[in-house]
């Protein structure tokens, strides 16, 4: 089943059938609002609004690891993140589409990063973070329907709230040679990986950041908004093609990512431990 995680701007899916709302707990808190179960295009289909329904979630308030969680509980096999990102490059412009395949982690700590610790050791590789299949699928659907889209981008993810220094937008652009930048999709992309899941995220572009000389080209919000809605429009325009053909099959280093990962052998787990272990080997 897909799993679409919504970014700013996006909050429903106005053409999903709803079938069920989940509203769960997880052993790692509440996910950032109510799960809905439903039927897009004839599919069983999960949303989530990232930053909760009303938008009340900072990027660095997400709780992550319940939202993953939850949606690997509820029979997700692939998520597919819709997420706005500024442009660290002029070919990418403000209402472009982006498939990032590469993370640059420029946050600060304070997300809880990962399933693993307090007990329960493991190192999951994330040489190659996203899909290959899952991105395949969505360039597919965005080229039967003529919907231009970047692929094989840098995304470098940062902290925020605030948005950031002219230096640091250089810095990510022309040291860490990144190609977006935005708020949310780590720890997301990683524990994603961590829970055996597909995962790409669609990037909407909304600005050029700050590193151009025109402060007019700066991002503020009021910007972001104007841009914003344009591209949503473009990316949820891919989601029935992308639904309308069979997934590609997801490759064994994804689907069995934890397979000689865990370090800490079963019968040092607890009872709590082994449950949840369980849905994401699952």
């Amino acid at each position: 089943m897909l799993a679409i995680i919504g970014g700013s701007g996006l909050y429903q899916l106005d053409e999903l059938s709803i079938e069920k709302e989940h509203v769960i707990d997880t052993p790692f808190g509440q996910p950032s609002s109510p799960i809905v179960q439903g039927s897009y295009q004839g599919q069983s289909v999960l949303f989530l609004a990232r930053h909760g329904v009303n938008h009340q979630l900072l990027p660095g308030e997400v709780n992550y690891r319940a939202n993953i969680f939850a949606l690997k509980a509820l029979g997700a096999r692939r998520v597919l993140g819709i997420s706005a990102a500024g442009s660290l490059r002029e070919g990418l412009k403000p209402g472009d589409l982006a498939i990032a395949s590469q993370y640059f982690d420029h946050t600060r700590g304070k997300r809880a990063y990962s399933f693993f610790g307090d007990g329960v050791a493991a190192h999951v590789s994330t040489a190659y973070p996203v899909c290959p299949a899952l991105s395949a699928d969505i360039q597919g659907a965005a080229a039967r329907i003529d919907q231009a889209l970047h692929i094989d981008k840098t995304y470098a993810c940062v902290e925020g709230p605030r948005l950031g220094t002219r230096a640091e937008s250089f810095f990510l652009r022309d040291s860490a040679k990144c190609d977006l930048v935005g708020m949310t999709n780590v720890p997301e992309v990683f524990l994603a990986r961590e829970a055996q899941l597909a995962y790409c995220t669609i990037c909407l572009v909304t600005d050029f950041d700050c590193w151009m000389d025109d402060p007019a080209q700066h991002v503020s919000v009021e910007k972001f908004f104007a841009t914003y809605q344009g591209a949503i429009t473009k990316a949820k325009a891919i989601l029935p093609e992308l639904l309308r053909a069979p997934f590609t099959h997801t490759p064994v280093e994804v689907r069995e990512a934890l397979a000689g990962s865990v370090l800490t052998a079963d019968e040092a787990l607890t009872d709590s431990q082994k449950q949840w272990l369980a849905v994401l080997r699952a």
